[in-house]
């Protein structure tokens, strides 16, 4: 049985790395059926596609065009089929049903967010809503030491709702005290700077917003439909035609120049040069508090607290590794992903341990 929810767990984690390219760009899951290589779009048959071996034999190149294939290919398939394997070990049988689910959801957002920055909220809550709905039948996700009884399954379904509003209120509560102290960034230069809208930066293919050689994601830049950037300058250029403006306001999807309003997806080139900018910026995404929501929904109010403790150090360590400086945006599901994962196999033995030490228990 454990080795094949492994195979499974490989499969799944095929179908994963699908979903991880083609979401966030906004591409359908089931259309194309078949995979491609994402160089030359070349459909892959079925033999060029099993999980784990594939890239393994092909060592990590396409067939085709001999372009390099991510190792997060690789990765996504081979952890998919070990944390199902681990939930078959942990769990009784049907909980292990609704861990993998957790389990599935948790690797895609961490991959979709280190990647793009950016978390499908849609996925959070329809899972969220799924853990509420299973809470009273399978407690087990809720109760790790299996020592607390849950006598009703109206108590089993309270601890999980209790345990979303605890991991959604918290962080959205940073959010909105990160609005009265990080929403605007002004950046005033003693000599005009370029700028320009650039498609892709570094290793993310977002729009980007360029100015002085720094790159600033569409996502980064406009998350919420109110967010919106002011520019002050000259030599403003609209696909290579010069206008006489000197401010321009920029939006998700439009900016405005001269009480003209103009659709960004219909642009081949916007650039100028700035003497001033105020740029929107935020604490944290907006998919963040959905995240931990549908982890507090599946392990309880008591997980929230450690998975938001837990997940600071892993990103804290994470910066200074990466060598982030202060201000730059850092990806923070994929620090929840773990923490979650840190709770299930063995964290939730520190909180408890320390709470005994206290004589809290």
């Amino acid at each position: 049985m454990g080795i094949g929810l492994f195979v499974i767990g490989c499969c799944i984690g095929s179908f994963l790395n699908v979903a991880i390219y083609r979401v966030p760009r906004g591409l359908s899951v089931n259309e194309p059926k078949r995979s491609f290589c994402p160089h030359c779009k070349n459909t892959l048959p079925a033999w060029q596609n099993i999980p784990i071996l594939t890239w393994l034999l092909q060592r990590g190149k396409c067939r085709h065009c001999q372009a390099p294939i991510a190792v997060r290919y690789l990765i996504v398939e081979l952890l998919t089929g070990l944390l199902y394997l681990a939930a078959w070990w942990v769990f009784p049988q049907f909980s292990a049903i609704l861990a993998c689910l957790l389990f599935t959801v948790l690797v895609t957002i961490s991959f979709i967010d280190a990647e793009h920055q950016v978390i499908p909220i849609h996925w959070t809550s329809v899972t969220a809503i799924l853990a509420l709905l299973a809470s009273p039948f399978l407690p087990q996700l809720l109760d790790l030491s299996r020592e607390a009884e849950l006598v009703t399954k109206a108590h089993g379904f309270t601890r999980s709702l209790i345990g979303w509003g605890t991991g959604f209120g918290s962080l959205w509560l940073v959010i909105q005290i990160g609005k009265i102290f990080l929403g605007r960034r002004n950046m005033n230069f003693e000599k005009a700077v370029e700028w320009k809208l650039q498609e892709g930066f570094e290793d993310s293919e977002q729009l980007h917003f360029m100015i002085d050689g720094e790159g600033h994601s569409w996502d980064d830049l406009f998350y919420r439909d109110s967010d919106h950037l002011i520019l002050k300058g000259h030599g403003i250029k609209i696909d290579g035609k010069a206008t006489k403006a000197i401010e321009l306001t920029m939006r998700r999807d439009e900016f405005l120049l001269d009480g003209n309003s103009y659709r960004i997806d219909q642009l081949k080139s916007l650039s100028g040069k700035a003497e001033s900018v105020i740029i929107p910026r935020e604490a944290m995404g907006s998919g963040d508090p959905h995240l931990l929501g549908m982890i507090g929904a599946f392990l309880g109010w008591q997980s929230v607290l450690f998975t938001i403790f837990i997940s600071s150090l892993y990103a804290i360590v994470a910066a200074i590794a990466g060598r982030v400086g202060f201000g730059k945006p850092l990806p923070y599901g994929p620090f929840l992903a773990l923490a979650a994962l840190t709770w299930i196999f063995g964290g939730w033995k520190w909180w408890k341990a320390y709470f005994e030490a206290l004589g809290l228990s």
